[in-house]
């Protein structure tokens, strides 16, 4: 008798453990996804390159460094390069909006449409689904920062240890430094201390295992060497990442809140009184909106 194969798709052990602001765990079947394994990702990356999609990290980064990609790998090699040699120390790539891809646009909606019946309880009207793939052999990290989608991380092979944070947690990032990045994308105010890290959601994942983020949740990862074995020596994650209706009411009020603290004003954030987010809404969209057509400011995406 045939064994039946086991579809590919992301779940909660319970259910109710996904929450919109909430950062959990989750499993996931993709490990084994075609789109997922390392011939087909150097492909990817050679299709990315000149579109400056895909992005490098100084051997020297740390948790604690600026979030500072590079456009070139810094030791000089090229995509074949780096991924013959995949598993040496110091071999890090990062795919940014892969999207841009059709066959893996289509492969990440097919993906969150696995746990779409959740989202669309609490968080209805998923747009601009996107994908940032990293493929690094240990040591290796990802620096502390935050990002403006909710995600779904997943580790798809190797080994990695994860920090998330409450994205509500003003002691590791400040309201100040959302509203900057929300409106300019400027994280020099998002900064990684050591004093924070007992703050953190902290797991280790290995293949099958992922994490949701919310919107604006800081995070970092790095890998160890504890795990390699001669022929396993570098990991694979990838982040579905989307908006919806709720973060892009969320990003109008953080631009008008930046607004306001800018003319020293101390605005209420987001999400901390609904009848004020309610009253604020109109105002701060139409205050985007009339910046975008009599001012020619472009709003980030999402907003």
């Amino acid at each position: 008798m045939q064994e039946k194969q086991i579809p590919f798709r992301i779940w909660f052990d319970n259910p109710s453990d996904y929450q919109r602001q909430t950062v959990a765990a989750f499993q996931h079947s993709f490990s084994d996804h075609p789109l997922l394994q390392l011939p087909r990702l150097q492909q990817l990356a050679e299709s990315l390159l000149e579109s400056g999609q895909c992005k490098f990290i100084s051997t020297e980064a740390t948790q604690a460094s600026p979030f500072d990609t590079l456009n070139r790998n810094p030791d000089g090699r090229s995509i074949a390069d780096i991924f013959a040699r995949i598993e040496e120390p110091g071999s890090w790539i990062s795919m940014y909006n892969v999207e841009t891809d059709p066959e893996y646009k289509q492969f990440l909606w097919d993906a969150l449409t696995t746990v779409r019946p959740l989202i669309d309880k609490q968080d209805p009207g998923m747009f601009n689904v996107g994908g940032f793939i990293f493929v690094s052999a240990p040591p290796s990290v990802t620096p502390f920062h935050i990002d403006r989608e909710n995600n779904f991380w997943l580790q798809i092979r190797g080994r990695k240890q994860i920090n998330v944070w409450n994205p509500r947690d003003r002691v590791s990032v400040s309201e100040q430094a959302v509203e900057n990045f929300i409106t300019q994308g400027d994280l020099a105010a998002v900064r990684f201390s050591e004093d924070v890290r007992s703050r953190s959601f902290a797991a280790e994942m290995g293949p099958g295992g992922g994490v949701y983020m919310p919107s604006t949740a800081a995070h970092t990862t790095r890998a160890e060497t504890t795990w390699v074995t001669p022929g396993d020596g570098y990991a694979i994650s990838i982040a579905m990442v989307f908006y919806t209706q709720k973060t892009r009411r969320e990003a109008n009020l953080y631009a008008l809140n930046h607004f306001l603290r800018a003319r020293g004003l101390n605005p209420t954030p987001p999400g901390q009184s609904a009848w004020l987010d309610a009253i604020k809404y109109p105002l701060a969209r139409a205050f985007v909106l009339g910046r975008k057509y009599l001012r020619g400011y472009e709003p980030r995406v999402g907003m």
